[in-house]
């Protein structure tokens, strides 16, 4: 056996479960519930769904497939096209995934991620037939080392009736000791969770698991899909801009001071730009309390402005992953992997006061805000993290850009053609046309700070004239609607491609 592999398998029973990809994929039947390591293309289950897909060109089987978050290619596109999933929940970001679902041909679960945990314990979700997780050793003592994520495969580990271990050399073993496996207790039993501080660590450094249940461990040399984030560009820029300027207001009326609170940002290139803004500012000594680590906060670790990291996954493109990976030890001591319902748990997101910055699809004229559907009906990626963060954070901000394809359609809109966030959990839209401060507003105060202050140029007439004849036509009510024309924005989009009044975009 080769040294390494030797090395990385602490317990020596557990040496004679090797099996190929083809084997283990073999063990799983038809109609079974799986749980897959992985979180936003991070510590993901690889070798095995690959076998899987093999697998499907010679038979066909169907199984359910609940993961921690979005996964790479090997899951979302190849064993999505291949036919082999039925249901897929609790988030997704493949075009190929998403295409399927947005088709009926798959069906999706979108869910809040702190949720999934709760959903498993309660049977919900489940019987799960197996768990595919993937490590990079088993410790002496049987602890389970996860690689770049933890996500659910604590949860998952616990309930599944087996386990498939994929055991992942190409990732280093100084990722042991970045873990910190705290799994809550039954609900009416339930301890409070010990977090006060960004940084502490509170359970242990591995998940623990029955061995009996592991039926296979598969070689895996597969490294993590690089993340698809682009770089930042002078939109963003300004975005940043706009809310570094917000928090100097925030200080000097005496609400944050220059460590601001921990600071939670969502997936997505808009969020991580707007993170980036904060290398070339003055506040010092941050604490990031996130669902993922991505380019950003390693970027900002490197400037001396971030002196500690948590979060349930780290999610980089491939220029950062070599920067990271290739030097994790630079960085073991400032950052910590936890199980996503400990970094999204509401509780503790209360508790520790956090700025909560996430992207948005769409935004109302009063605030409510739509994170996941095109035009209402279409699926994007999912709800992911940003409902455990945005309800429960001390200040929750929305990042988008005032408009999409090319001009056609407005990010602001009259009312939103689905609603993720309702105006109660928002206090802040940003876009590079300027912000909007929300906290303590009527509705009514709110439509001209999101118009004036968000809304593209070519957009704002049109908004005026909805309000202002919602106005008339409701009687100056709480919440003027008009409502045979609320969503005609986007019966507009879906007739003429475009957002825009009387024009039709070819």
């Amino acid at each position: 056996m080769d040294s390494i592999i030797e090395k990385r398998i602490g317990v020596p029973k557990l040496r004679d479960r090797i099996v190929s990809a083809e084997e283990a994929a073999a063990l799983i039947p038809d109609g079974a519930v799986v749980g897959l390591s992985g979180f936003t293309r991070a510590g993901d289950a690889k070798v095995v769904p690959i076998a899987l897909v093999e697998r499907a060109k010679k038979e066909k089987f169907k199984i359910d497939v609940y993961t921690g978050a979005s996964l790479g290619p090997e899951v979302d596109h190849y064993l999505a096209e291949a036919g082999v999933i039925r249901k897929r929940g609790p988030y997704q970001g493949e075009k190929a995934m998403r295409n399927l679902i947005n088709k009926g041909d798959i069906l999706y679960v979108d869910a809040h991620l702190s949720h999934n945990a709760e959903l498993v314990r309660q049977g919900i979700i489940g019987p799960i037939k197996y768990a595919i997780i993937e490590v990079c050793a088993i410790t002496e003592d049987g602890l389970l080392i996860p690689t770049t994520s933890v996500g659910n495969s604590p949860i998952f580990a616990q309930y599944a009736e087996n386990i498939i271990l994929e055991l992942n050399i190409s990732h280093s073993d100084t990722l042991i000791g970045i873990h910190d496996i705290y799994v809550p207790g039954p609900q009416g039993k339930r301890e409070p969770i010990p977090i006060t501080n960004a940084n502490q660590r509170i359970g242990e450094k591995g998940i623990r698991v029955d061995l009996d249940k592991i039926k296979a461990i598969v070689i895996s040399e597969e490294p993590d899909a690089p993340s698809l984030i682009v770089a930042p560009d002078e939109e963003t820029q300004r975005m940043a801009d706009l809310l570094l300027d917000f928090f100097r207001s925030e200080i000097k009326a005496g609400r944050l001071t220059n460590e601001l609170m921990p600071i939670q940002s969502g997936v997505g290139s808009v969020a991580n730009a707007v993170l980036d803004g904060f290398k070339e500012s003055e506040f010092e000594n941050l604490q990031v309390y996130s669902e993922c680590l991505q380019d950003a906060v390693f970027n900002l670790i490197d400037a001396g402005k971030v002196n500690f990291a948590s979060a349930t996954s780290i999610t980089l493109t491939a220029e950062a992953q070599q920067k990271v990976y290739g030097n994790i030890e630079k960085y073991a001591d400032k950052i910590c992997l936890r199980p996503q319902e400990i970094s999204n748990h509401p509780e503790v997101v209360r508790r520790l006061g956090l700025i909560s910055i996430n992207a948005a699809l769409e935004v109302d004229i009063y605030g409510n805000v739509n994170s996941t559907h095109v035009a209402g009906t279409k699926m994007m990626n999912g709800i992911g993290g940003s409902g455990d963060f945005a309800r429960n954070a001390r200040l929750t901000v929305f990042v988008t850009k005032s408009y999409a394809k090319g001009g056609a359609i407005s990010s602001i809109v009259p009312m939103v053609s689905h609603v993720d966030h309702t105006e109660h959990d928002v206090d802040v839209i940003v876009t590079e046309q300027g912000i909007a401060d929300l906290r303590g507003l009527a509705p009514k105060e709110r439509v001209p700070l999101i118009i004036e202050n968000c809304a593209h140029p070519d957009f704002k007439d049109q908004l005026w004239d909805y309000y202002n004849r919602a106005v008339e036509a409701t009687g100056n009510s709480q919440t003027p609607h008009i409502l045979e024309e609320a969503l005609s924005w986007h019966i507009n989009l879906l007739k003429n491609n475009t957002m825009k009044k009387n024009v039709e975009v070819k």
